[in-house]
């Protein structure tokens, strides 16, 4: 798998660019990311979603149904768009370090 810099480290991610050790992740490496899913700069309803996805990936081991995101987070499927033109599921749970989801969100 290739590797990359993101957040000064170097980082080992997928073909569609998902970190695969999510250990590694930090707000920079998300930063960095960001620029790469049209979701940049990273605004406080952006890091609302990331940390939420991030916390249940944590808690659970898998990313969020989109349906507790919109629930959990307060925002409609629409604004979650908005906020990341990739969807929910290619942008911001690579955003938030997750690995690639098999249709969770």
């Amino acid at each position: 798998m290739p590797k990359v810099t993101l957040g000064d480290k170097e980082i080992e991610i997928d073909e569609d660019g998902f970190v695969q050790d999510s250990d590694k992740w930090d707000n920079a490496v998300a930063e960095d990311i960001a620029k790469t899913e049209e979701a940049f700069p990273m605004t406080e309803e952006r890091w609302k979603i990331v940390n939420y996805l991030r916390n249940y990936f944590l808690e659970f081991g898998i990313a969020p149904p989109v349906r507790m995101v919109i629930k959990q987070t307060g925002f409609d499927l629409k604004k979650i768009y908005e906020l990341f033109p990739g969807g929910p599921a290619k942008g911001a749970c690579k955003i938030a370090g997750l690995p690639k989801p098999t249709g969770c969100v």
